[in-house]
C-alpha cells in the first residue's frame, strides 16, 4: 500500500486552499507530475525540507508535499519575479556547466604544487 495515499496527498496539497476557489491539484496525475517535478530537483542538488538520508529523491519529494513543505504553484499563478527566480537558477546552472567546461581544458603548468 502507497503512504500517504492518494487520497490523502491530495487533501494535504489542497489544505491551504480558501473555501469557494479552485483546489491547486484536482487528479492522481497532477501529483505524480508534482512529485516527479520536485525529486528531479532533488537529483539536481536542491537541499531537502525533511530528513533524506537513506531515502530516493521520490520518497523524499512526497513526504515533502505531504508535510507541506514545499507548494504547488500553478503556471496561471506563477508570479514574474518567481518566474525570474527559476530562469536565475537555470542560468547559474549552465555559468556552472561552463566554468567547470572551462577549468577541465585550462593550462596546468601554471600550477606549481
Amino acid at each position: 500500500m502507497l503512504h500517504p495515499s492518494y487520497h490523502d496527498l491530495i487533501q494535504a496539497v489542497n489544505s491551504g486552499v480558501e473555501p469557494g476557489e479552485e483546489p491547486v491539484v484536482q487528479s492522481r496525475y497532477s501529483i505524480v507530475i508534482a512529485t516527479a517535478k520536485r525529486a528531479r530537483q532533488l537529483i539536481a542538488g536542491e537541499d531537502a525540507m525533511v530528513p533524506s538520508v537513506g531515502r530516493k529523491p521520490l520518497s523524499v519529494a512526497v513526504d515533502e508535499l505531504y508535510q507541506q513543505k514545499v507548494k504547488i504553484v500553478s503556471e496561471d499563478d506563477t508570479a514574474d519575479d518567481e518566474a525570474g527566480t527559476v530562469k536565475a537558477e537555470a542560468a547559474q546552472a549552465e555559468n556552472a556547466e561552463a566554468a567547470a567546461d572551462d577549468a577541465d581544458g585550462e593550462d596546468l603548468s601554471e600550477v606549481t604544487e
